[in-house]
């Protein structure tokens, strides 16, 4: 891969970062770079699925085309094929033709009858408990030579830098959305705690204390049954009728 398409492929990679929404919409864009990609090296038009794999989380599953994303599920629902064993490798795994190739039988059926003849699983390095890799898929046999293979790797390790770049900022940003989901609740607790206090004449823990006995007594959450307090009395009730 020259330096100045290397170059070209990881400013395209960095502005998909900056203008996607979430994870499922980069991994979508990734892997239409990527068949792009593929495509102009092998000479032929190539599609391309991606998997990402994250601890405790199902599976996310993006493609450049509709084929793409059912094939690369159909590969995760049988546990089989080019791409899961490329991952189990960390290394390119092809599958040259599907019809003489004897290793994934149940998933090379499925290929066949949507029309794909070879296949390339490509790995992408990412950090501690999560997964992810390129499978690529063609209409014609033998389409990815050692040299396409080459230079699928070489876009795999800027794809692999990109997305995990991309994971970190949307981790970040959950933990910024859980941060301030805390703090209003917080806020709404605090606001409930203070109409109970005038009302009952107590202390805030005296407050907080009533009002997490009656969110257990009605199976309710506390955040919920403080907001249903502040709303009464934004209504206009002169009481809450709080009463735990």
């Amino acid at each position: 891969m020259g330096s100045s398409n290397r170059d070209g492929q990881f400013v395209q990679l960095h502005d998909i970062i900056m203008g996607s929404g979430n994870v499922a919409d980069f991994l979508t864009e990734l892997s239409s770079v990527a068949a792009s990609a593929v495509s102009e090296d092998a000479g032929v038009f190539v599609e391309c699925g991606v998997t990402l794999q994250r601890r405790k989380r199902s599976a996310t599953i993006a493609g450049s085309s509709e084929r793409a994303v059912v094939l690369d599920k159909l590969e995760q629902v049988l546990g089989e094929g080019p791409c899961i064993a490329a991952l189990e490798a960390m290394k390119p795994v092809i599958l040259s033709n599907v019809e003489t190739d004897t290793r994934w039988p149940k998933y090379q059926k499925l290929l066949a009858e949507n029309g794909c003849r070879s296949v390339l699983g490509v790995p992408l390095a990412l950090d501690g408990h999560q997964s992810a890799a390129l499978n690529f898929f063609a209409s014609e046999p033998d389409v990815f030579a050692d040299e396409v293979v080459r230079r699928a790797e070489g876009f795999a390790d800027l794809a692999g830098r990109a997305l995990r770049l991309a994971l970190r900022i949307a981790d970040a940003q959950n933990l910024a959305d859980d941060m301030r989901a805390a703090m209003a609740n917080r806020t709404t607790i605090d606001l409930a705690c203070g109409v109970i206090m005038a009302q009952n004449r107590c202390s805030q823990d005296e407050a907080m204390a009533l009002l997490t006995k009656a969110s257990s007594h009605r199976n309710q959450k506390l955040r919920d049954l403080a907001a249903g307090v502040i709303g009464r009395v934004s209504d206009g009730a002169v009481t809450t009728h709080f009463d735990p």
